[in-house]
């Protein structure tokens, strides 16, 4: 089935930063667990209070992102192809707003983590699905973590593209891995052709 809608990842994917994972991991105290899923399970006050340290990191790296090269061309080609574009994002409404207007972006469909659905689950990816009218096998996912990947697979959508320096993060996964957006722009572009 040919792509009809494309889902993008905002960090690291369609805006570049600089969060250090790790860090935050630590001073939130998640252990190896999602970060949202675990302060969604805190009680107050200390629910709160580690909510403003993952807050605090957010708007840093939102203020400091940038966006990515080739980003607006992916963009283009999908519209004059007549294929939606989502965003999904675990971030905020606010961070993702901000950065849309910043740099002048728009999505068919936008969900942001105050939908209550977030990666690594599916159900963000099949809340576009239902949104925009999808199959999953007429669905492609653009990101750059593993979270994407499991939220694609876990949605049932097959067509999942990464771009990372280091490919062999992702070996033994189903996906297809890019250097950057102009490469994978590229492949897209053949795919769509064919």
């Amino acid at each position: 089935m040919r792509i009809r809608g494309v889902i993008f990842d905002l960090d690291g994917t369609v805006v570049q930063n600089d969060y250090d994972w790790t860090r935050i991991r630590e001073e939130i105290g998640t252990g190896a667990t999602s970060i949202l899923g675990y302060l969604d399970s805190l009680e107050e006050p200390e629910r709160s209070t580690k909510w403003t340290i993952l807050e605090t990191h957010e708007a840093e790296q939102t203020e400091a992102s940038v966006l990515r090269r080739g980003v607006r061309e992916l963009l283009g080609l999908l519209h004059t192809r007549g294929i939606a574009a989502a965003l999904v994002t675990n971030n905020s409404r606010k961070n993702a707003e901000f950065l849309l207007e910043k740099f002048d972006l728009a999505f068919d469909c936008v969900i942001t983590r105050e939908s209550g659905l977030w990666k690594p689950s599916g159900a963000p990816f099949l809340e576009v699905l239902k949104t925009l009218g999808l199959e999953p096998e007429a669905c492609g996912v653009i990101g750059d973590t593993h979270f994407d990947v499991m939220a694609a697979l876990d949605a049932g959508i097959g067509a999942i593209f990464l771009l990372s320096d280091e490919p062999e993060r992702f070996a033994g996964f189903p996906v297809e891995v890019f250097p950057d957006m102009d490469f994978l722009r590229e492949h897209l572009e053949s795919l769509l052709a064919a």
